[in-house]
């Protein structure tokens, strides 16, 4: 499973915006130079953030881009449900009638992947731009001991 470059792209935009949006509405050029992103593809990322509300534009001298929302109110599922086709972990179209595998059957980790991709939509959904500007996703070490896993990482 993979995130793709919009997703990415979009998010780390979203969050540089969060992050220098109280002095007034922000250019894309300013958020391609900090984040090294090309200002053309900022330019059709925000074209699908503005169509899904999460921005708005301000023309003329002195404009740019705002959060249509406060920080806290906008969910990084948002900005990639925005921005990108769904972060998808199994092999399977979405309601289709045909399995994982070519049998129209599921293979036998259908569950677990599917599992897998909800649990990364309900994290996702549960982290705001201003939890990330503010730096409150740190999954560090005090996080590792929480893990299942954490026993089996330790040897």
């Amino acid at each position: 499973m993979k995130l793709s470059t919009k997703g990415r792209y979009g998010v780390m935009a979203m969050v540089d915006l969060a992050q220098f949006a109280a002095s007034g509405p922000v250019p894309l050029s300013e958020i391609s130079e900090r984040q090294e992103i090309s200002l053309s593809y900022l330019e059709q990322l925000f074209a699908k953030l503005r169509r899904a509300g999460l921005v708005t534009s301000v023309r003329g001298p002195g404009g740019g881009y705002r959060l249509a929302y406060a920080a806290e109110d906008i969910r990084v599922s948002e900005v990639i449900a925005a921005v990108d086709e769904p972060i998808r972990t199994t092999g399977c179209k979405p309601g289709a009638a045909a399995g994982c595998i070519r049998r129209s059957s599921r293979c036998m980790t259908h569950d677990l992947w599917e599992e897998l991709g909800h649990q990364i939509h309900a994290y996702l959904n549960s982290v705001s731009l201003a939890d990330v500007c503010e730096g409150r996703v740190y999954a560090g070490p005090q996080h590792a001991s929480a893990s299942p896993f954490s026993e089996i990482a330790a040897q």
